[in-house]
């Protein structure tokens, strides 16, 4: 068979995917259900700007224009990056614009032949010729629907986007019985920023959620309405919000961006000699952890808000959970535009929100529920197996944050959650570029869930109840050091022993092999 791939979405994932795929001399067909590339990108909260310093959310060979002189740039800043990163290396006549993937089905061996095999896909290539994926593609335009056949299949769809998560209520304590509006996050950043700001003006809005899009809607409709029509944030956990920088101007993240930070880390599959170093420098981790919640409590003045959350920083790192904190947000909270509310549960009543067990409800006259994506679901649904809809759903991680080892002729990129988004993607990419184009094999699927399950536990060890799947915050420079030994590179970038050890990884320390 040709090797044809289809490639689901244009975020930053997709179109990393299709740059690669393209440079492997295979033949990419991107199904990208919006009008443009750029994913979550697109169209967000107007406020919204990087978390992470731009040299280390760039791709490798394309780095930010000199025009864009901002640290953290803004969102039609990364949009904009995003669409010259298409247009230079010629991928849009790869896109097929309103485009819906509605479904996809595997048509090859049996679910009891694949249960034996004892290589992925039966013979470890991806390019099985026993095996095709459909791809069932709605025209959004037309309503048209069309079937494709590819040989393999890369999903570069993301976690933050189409299946809103809606918390379920009791009958008769929903939306349906509160008079006022209620919308998700999402609802509100595809809304054009006038509107927006027409849609909250001279309302009692409560935002649910603590996390970036909870937080930067929180400090909109502060701006917009001040105290006289505050804003209450309703959240169950307390989150180390971050500030963009440590004192003396150093970026927050910098202090985990190096070699050195995560040789303080238990990783999995590491050596004996790596496990007694990460066990004698845990007090070190646990200072630079300290170190950092304490400046943050002091900055923040988070004992006087009783904002101190109850883990430490290193878990909220680990488990990929931070979020930048708008500048003035707690100067706000101090002048009553924005209220905090601490629930574990709340419902709906005619005037507003009740909280656990009050009586009494707080009347708002609007709710923005900023409480994430359905991304599992999302994920799992698009198959029409019911048997990889449940090892898609019961997954514990991916192979390399890339392959699950039971699905044949499949990637899930974009899924994975580190410090920079973009290039642990684009990592990814380039990894399965070269696993398509036949320079390395993959091992046995016994010995990549093997692998899977120690990362699981890396998890859990170190995040506990806050753990998340599919996250290398902390562990970001030993998982590119996997991909570059599988690869063939040297995992090593730096040049000289000290450069190696402590001065921050970016995606320039991988541009070439």
């Amino acid at each position: 068979m040709e090797r044809k791939v289809a490639i689901i979405g244009a975020g930053i994932s997709g179109l990393a995917a299709c740059r690669y795929c393209k440079s492997k001399g295979l033949n990419p067909i991107v199904f990208e259900s919006e009008s443009s590339v750029g994913g979550i990108w697109r169209k967000t909260i107007r406020t919204t700007k990087l978390q992470t310093p731009k040299h280390f959310y760039q791709f490798s060979d394309f780095p930010w224009p000199p025009s864009v002189t901002e640290d953290f740039p803004a969102q039609s800043q990364v949009f904009q990056y995003l669409q010259s990163y298409a247009h230079h290396f010629d991928l849009l006549q790869h896109i097929r614009f309103g485009s819906q993937v509605e479904s996809i089905s595997y048509d090859g061996p049996s679910d009891a032949e694949m249960r034996e095999w004892s290589l992925w896909g039966g013979k470890g290539d991806p390019f099985n010729t026993k095996g095709k994926w459909n791809v069932t593609v709605k025209d959004q335009q037309t309503l048209s629907t069309e079937v494709y056949q590819v040989g393999f299949v890369i999903l570069c769809f993301g976690k933050f986007s189409n299946l809103p998560n809606i918390p379920e209520f009791p009958n008769d304590k929903g939306p349906e019985v509160f008079h006022g509006k209620v919308i998700h996050s999402s609802e509100y950043a595809a809304m054009d920023n006038t509107d927006a700001a027409n849609l909250i003006r001279e309302k009692k809005v409560a935002v649910v959620g603590f996390q970036k899009s909870a937080l930067d809607i929180a400090m909109e409709c502060s701006s917009v309405n001040g105290p006289e029509h505050p804003c209450t944030v309703v959240y169950r956990t307390k989150h180390w919000g971050i500030p963009y920088f440590l004192p003396f101007g150093i970026p927050l993240l910098y202090p985990y961006l190096n070699r050195f930070s995560e040789l303080m880390v238990h990783k999995p599959g590491e050596s004996l000699a790596l496990s007694l170093l990460a066990s004698i420098l845990a007090p070190v981790r646990w200072g630079i952890s300290t170190y950092i919640e304490r400046y943050i409590t002091s900055k923040y003045r988070l004992k006087k808000f009783d904002m101190v959350p109850e883990h430490s920083f290193l878990k909220e790192m680990n488990s990929c959970s931070i979020a930048i904190l708008p500048e003035d947000f707690y100067n706000r909270v101090e002048k009553g535009s924005i209220k905090l509310k601490k629930s574990q549960e709340f419902c709906f009543s005619e005037e507003g929100i009740l909280f656990d067990d009050e009586v009494k409800s707080e009347a708002v006259d609007m709710v923005i529920l900023a409480t994430g994506f359905k991304y599992f679901e999302k994920l799992k649904d698009i198959f029409v197996s019911p048997t990889f809809q449940s090892y898609i759903g019961s997954a514990a991680g991916l192979y390399r944050n890339c392959i699950h080892p039971r699905v044949p002729q499949l990637a899930i990129i974009g899924f994975s959650e580190s410090i920079s988004n973009l290039h642990t993607s684009e990592m990814s990419c380039r990894w399965l570029a070269e696993l398509l184009d036949g320079t390395f094999n993959l091992p046995s699927i016994k010995d990549m869930e093997d692998d899977v399950e120690k990362w699981d536990k890396y998890m859990k060890d170190y995040c506990g109840k806050y753990s998340t799947k599919w996250c290398i915050g902390g562990l970001k420079i030993w998982y590119n050091d996997q991909l570059c030994k599988d690869m063939g590179w040297v995992p090593k970038r730096k040049r000289g022993f000290m450069a190696e050890l402590f001065e921050p990884y970016s995606p320039m320390d991988y541009v070439r092999p």
